[in-house]
């Protein structure tokens, strides 16, 4: 038996109006990423840095935000400024010095290679390696000539990464200075008490769950840098590696494992390759040691810091980082499992009221 379904013209045209609708939405959406993602970052460090700027505030005689903010910017500032001057040199002179030092490697592999050398001209292969090595001068040298040239290709990129910064330092502040306001204007449009009530302990929940999830991995991340740090400091006492290269990698371990799950391992593999570029052996030593880190605080430090600080599984975090990676890059995994803790409070408010 066949069965006739009749739809009117006007349920044609509304249908197909909200496929078009919610289409060019989601198009609108991609094509602003980059700028909703400034914002996102904005609003995710202005509560991070509500709590101490709330308590800066009541310390202040005048007891004023504005003040107690731009105080807690300077700091930052300052931080900030002071960590890419004492990371950034020590990393450039060594990739700079191992570039120098490629051609007399090469001579010096090419003259103490007696076996090789025999097999070579036993087939009459001299010319062939004669244009090999010279080829691969040619490249160090052009490399080592042409970091000034990718400096200025590059400028552009780097403008942009500033220009971001300063948005995202910007907008968190005016969303520090302003946030009470409007919360306070939103809170004021609310006709129903209970249902203003419900929502204000929904908000706040899902800044709990943010604040204290930030702490929670800047403590995590301090500790991997500071471990990291202290054991290429030990490195350079044995090994040919220069001692300021350990400020560096506590800043690369930091700041890499702020990307949750694989972030810390990331840095690591950098830090290796850099200490490569002096002590092969002081590499992999590294390389083992922060393998057998990763499961000390995969197992104890992690989980005693972060317990219930996010109630989530390890199957939607890993979700919800692959999401914010591949849509938003870095900063996207940074800020994939607040936002999946709040959308999780979000859901479980849901359910509960469902029941």
């Amino acid at each position: 038996m066949n069965a006739k379904i009749e739809v009117d013209t006007k349920t044609f045209v509304r249908f197909w109006l909200v496929v078009i609708g919610f289409a060019l939405a989601a198009l609108a959406i991609y094509s602003a990423r980059f700028g909703l993602l400034i914002i996102g970052v904005a609003f995710f460090l202005a509560i991070a840095l509500s709590p101490p700027v709330n308590r800066i505030a009541r310390m202040l005689p005048s007891k004023s935000r504005v003040l107690g903010t731009a105080l807690s910017y300077i700091f930052v500032v300052l931080l900030l400024g002071s960590i890419m001057l004492i990371a950034i040199p020590p990393i450039v002179e060594q990739t700079a010095k191992f570039v120098q030092t490629v051609p007399n490697l090469i001579d010096t592999a090419t003259r103490q290679s007696s076996g090789l050398k025999g097999f070579i001209n036993t087939y009459h292969l001299q010319p062939e390696v004669d244009k090999v090595v010279m080829s691969m001068k040619d490249s160090a040298t052009h490399l080592a000539s042409g970091i000034g040239s990718s400096l200025i290709v590059g400028v552009g990129s780097v403008f942009s990464m500033i220009t971001a910064f300063i948005l995202v330092l910007a907008l968190s502040f005016l969303m520090l200075v302003e946030g009470p306001a409007w919360l306070e204007r939103l809170w004021g449009c609310y006709a129903n008490k209970k249902r203003m009530e419900h929502h204000r302990h929904l908000l706040g929940r899902m800044y709990t769950t943010v604040t204290s999830y930030v702490t929670g991995q800047l403590s995590v991340s301090a500790i991997a840098g500071s471990v990291a740090g202290v054991s290429v400091f030990v490195l350079s006492l044995i090994f040919n590696i220069p001692t300021n290269l350990a400020i560096p990698v506590a800043v690369i371990i930091f700041l890499s494992s702020l990307i949750p799950l694989f972030g810390a391992m990331i840095g690591a593999m950098f830090v290796a390759i850099i200490l490569s570029l002096s002590n092969i052996t002081a590499a992999i030593i590294f390389l083992i040691f922060f393998i057998i880190y990763q499961q000390l605080e995969a197992n104890y430090i992690s989980p005693k810091i972060q317990s219930k600080r996010v109630d989530l599984s390890l199957l939607t975090i890993l979700i919800a980082v692959t999401i914010g990676i591949y849509l938003f890059g870095v900063a996207g995994g940074i800020i994939s499992i607040p936002v999946a803790g709040c959308i999780n409070v979000l859901v479980d408010d849901y359910f509960a009221r469902e029941k």
